[in-house]
């Protein structure tokens, strides 16, 4: 059903050392088939969120104090990281992890391990792999930790497409990349998303990035969902860049925002 909803958070507080506040009641929704962008400045509670709903935060001392995340229907917390992964829930954590002494296309080899792939199956998503990101199989007996910014991102993205998730959920893909490999990534996410129907859910400093491919977003602040809608609607929208993700000074001084 291409309108069921996928995942569901409902009025989500979380705790850092069951001290520090992280999220304020953040509420969205995610529908199968659909990209959806979580904005906001550095700091807001965009990460916290995604480590809320893979089950992440308990390996940080965070804790979900309250409200619900649901996946097709099932409390995350009463799943391990792991069991989500089988389940089709799989985040690519921010800052392009890889296992820099394996070549990358060990690295990627692992992503099918993890769901008990046989050889015939993974040899056959490695060559889907290396058709979304050519780049990797011009790399692919390199090791990971001597390739570049862009494609160590590409290598993580392709480990966790290599799960095959219902539900790819990414953490800052843009962040320290180069505007072309940006786009070559978001490009061909939006491929998976159109072609194989693929649902994101992504947290991005990036706005003008995350509006263009996005096709809802929500905009968080202070560990608060602040804002709702079509993606379209907010790229028309100033005051999203300029109050929200903390952009006023680019708009300030006549300079378009990144």
């Amino acid at each position: 059903m291409p309108n069921e909803i996928l995942l569901e958070a409902q009025s989500v507080f979380a705790t850092y050392s069951q001290t520090i506040k992280a999220l304020n009641g953040v509420s969205f929704s995610l529908r199968r088939g659909e990209i959806l962008a979580l904005l906001g400045s550095n700091g807001a509670g965009k990460s916290t969120t995604l480590k809320a709903v893979s089950n992440l935060l308990p390996a940080e001392r965070g804790q979900v104090t309250s409200g619900q995340i649901l996946f097709e229907g099932r409390d995350v917390r009463t799943a391990s990281p792991a069991e989500l992964v089988r389940a089709g829930l799989v985040q690519v954590l921010e800052g392009r992890h890889c296992f820099k002494s394996l070549s990358v296309e060990e690295n990627l080899v692992s992503g099918g391990l993890g769901r008990s792939s046989s050889r015939r199956e993974i040899a056959g998503d490695l060559d889907k792999i290396y058709a979304i990101f050519p780049r990797l199989k011009q790399k692919r007996h390199a090791s990971s930790g001597l390739t570049s910014g862009g494609e160590q991102q590409m290598t993580a993205i392709g480990r966790a497409l290599m799960s095959r998730p219902r539900l790819l959920v990414l953490d800052e893909p843009s962040m320290g990349l180069a505007p072309l490999i940006i786009k070559d990534i978001f490009q061909a996410l939006k491929r998976l998303n159109a072609e194989e129907g693929l649902s994101i859910l992504v947290a991005e400093q990036n706005s003008t990035v995350a509006l263009r491919y996005a096709d809802h977003a929500t905009v968080i602040e202070n560990g608060s969902a602040v804002l709702t809608g079509p993606a379209a609607d907010l790229r028309q929208r100033d005051d999203i860049k300029a109050f929200y993700l903390g952009e006023s000074a680019n708009f300030a001084a006549g300079r378009p925002a990144a």
